[in-house]
Order: C-alpha cells, then structure tokens, then sequence
C-alpha cells in the first residue's frame, strides 16, 4: 500500500509521461504517481482522494496551473504544489510565491533536479503534516485560559508564566505562592476561580501537552520525555499519561506517526 500520493498535472502527453517515469523509478513503490491532462480532470481527482504532493504546469489550454491554484484552497486540501514552467518571468515566480508554491521548475526539466525538488517538497509536507496533528493535540482547557488571559488577575498571570517557564522542575503550590507573594491556600482558592483548573491539573495538563508534542516531533525515548517534562519517573508518567489520554505514550507515538513518512 502507498504512503502518500504524488499528482503530475501536465497537458503535453510526453512531459507528462516522462515525469511519472521519473518519479516512479526514484519512488520505488514508496508512493503513488497519478497523472491528469486538465485542470478539470486534476480537480476530480483532488476531490476523490488525498493528494499529498502536485506537480503541475503553469500553461495549459483552458485553465493554467496557476488559476487553478487560485481556485483551490492549498491549505484545505493540505497539498504541498511545485510548479513547471516554460518560462522564467518574474511576475510569474511571484505569483506562485504567494500562491504558497513550494518551488518552481524550469523546462526542460532536469531528472536530478525534479527529485531533489520532490524530496524536499515531500519533507515540506511531513512537517506541515506534523505540525497540524500536534495542533489538533493542544489541550482544550489550557488553549481557553490562555483565550481568558486578559480577565485573569495580574497574580494568577504571574503564577501561570512561572509555572510555564519551570515546568520541568519540582514545582510546588507553595513554590509558586512564594514567588507572586501570596498565601498558598489564597492562591489555590484563586487560581481555580481564575482558571477553572486546579493547580495541580494545570501543572499535569501542561506537562502533558509538552510530552505528546515531544512525543510526535523527537525520536527522545519515553524515558528522555518523562524527564525532559517533569516526572522523576517513566512508571508515574506513563500512568498519568494514560488516565488523561486513554493509551500510553509509545501507544500515542505510533498512531500519529502511522502515516507521517
């Protein structure tokens, strides 16, 4: 089965041809290279299946590559695009630019150069693959008391950015009272008011969102992660680990990382 899917839109039969070879030869069965003639056919197939990486000419008959790009939503379909052209023009490299094109190819186009181009581009598209599942993982609770932050009290902001800034130590309430000058049981009273977290949930909460992040963005072992978040022991984080998460850190790391190449 193929890991991700590479679309060659191309008018001109032989190009097109020749750059599915090419790129079929350095994949060798890592992924799929489909082909379209049109900017219509290409849309069909963008709208049927998940397209990782395109390739398309800027001059075709009907539609150019770049009004289809402009009709399209790059950030929607999550594509990664590099674009072939027969011309060098300025105007034309800055429209690609600010259509979010990845790179722009000359023709006739060089072998060494298309996959170099290719490689690259396919790296651009695991890191923004990356990137959004580790958004898509940012703790609900934390991202709506940084939303209330401007209602928090100047003590509770206090608390928060100290506790952010040493997360990785032994934090205690009291720690943390003595540094913004208040009680201890005044500041738990209040930081839950402020934030309708506790004190010791936040401090969980926060280490854990830095460990699924390390966790889908390091190759650090479960043992460098609950360290490097905190936990003085691998056993204790991978308990808290599961009863925030349902599965346990390695668990977490291999299905998101499933379909990251």
């Amino acid at each position: 089965m193929y890991s991700k899917t590479i679309l060659i839109v191309d008018d001109e039969p032989g190009t097109r041809q020749g750059l599915k070879r090419t790129l079929g030869i350095w994949s060798a069965g890592r992924y799929e290279i489909i082909s379209a003639e049109s900017v219509k056919e290409a849309i069909n197939v963008l709208e049927s299946k998940r397209v990782h990486l395109l390739i398309t000419d800027i001059c075709m008959p009907e539609v150019s590559g770049l009004e289809m790009l402009e009709q399209l939503n790059i950030q929607e379909y999550k594509l990664v695009v590099i674009i072939l052209s027969g011309f060098s023009e300025f105007d034309y490299a800055q429209q690609a630019i600010r259509l979010g094109v990845v790179n722009y190819l000359l023709k006739p186009i060089n072998k060494s150069k298309l996959i170099e181009a290719v490689e690259n581009a396919m790296k651009v598209e695991a890191n923004q693959q990356r990137a959004g599942k580790i958004e898509k993982m940012l703790d609900d609770k934390l991202i709506n008391v940084s939303s209330e932050n401007y209602f928090i009290q100047s003590h509770i902001k206090e608390a928060l950015s100290f506790l952010d800034e040493n997360i990785k130590g032994q934090l205690s309430l009291k720690d943390v009272a003595d540094h913004v000058h208040l009680n201890s049981s005044y500041l738990s009273v209040l930081f839950k008011k402020q934030t309708n977290l506790s004190f010791s949930e936040y401090v969980t909460r926060r280490r854990l969102e830095n460990a699924k992040k390390l966790l889908l963005s390091t190759n650090l072992t479960i043992d460098e992660i609950a360290h490097e978040v905190g936990y003085q022991t691998t056993k204790y984080f991978c308990k808290i680990f599961k009863e925030f998460e349902a599965v346990t850190p390695s668990q977490f790391r291999r299905s998101n990382n499933d379909d990251i190449q």
